[in-house]
């Protein structure tokens, strides 16, 4: 089965169930993806299916009838209307507004960014830089996503948009340089735009400290301690690694980390609250 198929999959089987079971399960309504080829929720949503399974409750994982933009997400989160959990990178502003379960779904590779760009631009990157050469590069976000705050931190000059897709569009036409992606997404965006002739820049990386979490709103304590519970239980019994590695560990050995060149940046927006020394939770190189 093709991860389309099983992300389609997912979407249909998640908003179905026998009506005389429904009085018994509590539905977890989640953002559907903003595209029809957006591969990203695949591997949050078994995770999230696994902790599911590790406690006593039945949860219905539910997309969302609309698609639903990552930003509009989390204000509805916020208000407890028309989604119950949304994964996305901390920062401490959403953890001032949100609830996170602060267990990094990604192992932290979340912060681990290597490039798509123009494949005609590719010998614009190729040689060894030192940090202050590269910032000389224009890169591109989600306007909103804590990477663009972490980037400008950094001395990057980072141009935002709302629109997913459009991201693409800009890389196509040349009017940003690069886009940084974490090693455990780039791959299949890099496979879904391969007739646009964007590519994976094969010799430099990113790295900053964050971790995508699970968040709920505020007021919805029991979702969050069942998500914890779960995730907790999952990597006690080493089913979440057993999944993490599934969908990653040949991700992690095709970014042929060792031959990049490594930039370690800062993040002014990391939580204080994140659980940095516990070794279980990341990933090491």
């Amino acid at each position: 089965m093709t991860n389309r198929s099983l992300l389609a999959g997912l979407l249909i089987l998640t908003t179905m169930l026998p009506n005389r079971l429904q009085a018994d399960v509590e539905q977890v309504r989640y953002p559907r993806p903003e595209s029809d080829v957006d591969l990203r929720p695949l591997y949050p949503l078994q995770l999230l299916k696994l902790a599911f399974s590790k406690v006593d409750k039945t949860y219905r994982l539910t997309p969302t009838p609309q698609k639903m933009p990552q930003g509009r997400a989390l204000i509805q989160l916020g208000h407890g209307i028309d989604v119950d959990v949304v994964w996305t990178m901390t920062s401490q502003e959403r953890e001032s507004k949100l609830q996170p379960i602060r267990i990094p779904i990604y192992k932290g590779l979340i912060g681990w960014r290597i490039f798509l760009a123009n494949k005609r631009d590719l010998g614009r990157f190729s040689e060894a830089m030192p940090l202050i050469e590269l910032r000389k590069f224009n890169l591109i976000q989600g306007h909103d996503w804590p990477d663009s705050t972490i980037l400008r931190a950094n001395g990057f000059t980072v141009f935002g948009t709302s629109n997913y897709e459009a991201i693409f569009d800009m890389l196509l036409h040349s009017r940003a340089d690069l886009f940084p992606r974490s090693i455990v997404e780039i791959w299949d965006e890099a496979k879904i735009h391969q007739d646009d002739n964007i590519v994976v820049e094969p010799t430099k990386i990113l790295i900053y400290p964050t971790a995508m979490y699970y968040f709920v709103a505020p007021n919805n304590k029991n979702l969050a301690i069942a998500i914890e519970n779960g995730l907790r239980a999952a990597l006690k019994d080493g089913s979440f690694d057993l999944l993490f590695n599934e969908y990653h560990a040949k991700l992690i050995k095709q970014a042929n980390l060792n031959e990049r060149q490594k930039y370690y940046l800062n993040n002014p927006t990391l939580p204080l609250a994140t659980p940095i020394t516990d070794e279980e939770l990341w990933f090491a190189d």
